[in-house]
C-alpha cells in the first residue's frame, strides 16, 4: 500500500502521536518512514531600535536549532527500530514550513504524509495560521492529519 511515509515533527507531545501512528503504519504496511523537522532561519530586524546579533551569534543559534531538530528526528528513528522499521532522519532550513513539507515528501518520493493538527478554528486559526491547513491544500501527495 505505502512504501515511504513521511512524517513532520516537531517534538510536541502532539506531533509524536503522529510519529507513533505512522510508524504504526509503517510497521503494518511494510514501509519505510522519513522523518522530518523544519528549522527556521534566524529572523532577521530591521525595524528601529532592534538588535542586531553578529553574525558568529547567529551561527551559534541557527547550529543549536539544527542540532535539536537532529535529536528530535533521530528519536524517531529509535522508536521505528523498536518496531523494525527503517527511519531516515532528516532536517530542512525553511521559514516556509507547509512549502518545506511538500518539497521534502517529493523529494524523498513518499506517498503520504502524516502530521498533527492542534484543531484551531474561528481567530485563532485566523491569527496564528495553520501549516498542516497549508499542506492539506497544496500537496498532490495524500496526507493523514491527527488531532
Amino acid at each position: 500500500m505505502y512504501k515511504r511515509i513521511l512524517v513532520a515533527t516537531d517534538g510536541s507531545k502532539l506531533s509524536k502521536m503522529a510519529v507513533d501512528h505512522a510508524i504504526n503504519l509503517a510497521d503494518i504496511t511494510g514501509a519505510e518512514v522519513v522523518a522530518l523537522k523544519v528549522v527556521p532561519r534566524y529572523p532577521q530586524t530591521y525595524f528601529e531600535g532592534g538588535v542586531a546579533l553578529a553574525a558568529n551569534e547567529i551561527a551559534r543559534i541557527e547550529k543549536q536549532w539544527h542540532d535539536e531538530a537532529m535529536a528530535t528526528v533521530t528519536a524517531v528513528k529509535s522508536a521505528g527500530q523498536l518496531r523494525e522499521v527503517k527511519v531516515k532522519p532528516i532536517t530542512v532550513k525553511s521559514d516556509l514550513i507547509a512549502e518545506a513539507v511538500i518539497a521534502a515528501a517529493k523529494r524523498n518520493k513518499c506517498d503520504l504524509i502524516v502530521m498533527a493538527s492542534h484543531g484551531r478554528r474561528g481567530l485563532k486559526r485566523l491569527l496564528l495560521g495553520s501549516e498542516t491547513q497549508q499542506v492539506l491544500t497544496h500537496s498532490h501527495i495524500p496526507v493523514l492529519v491527527l488531532r
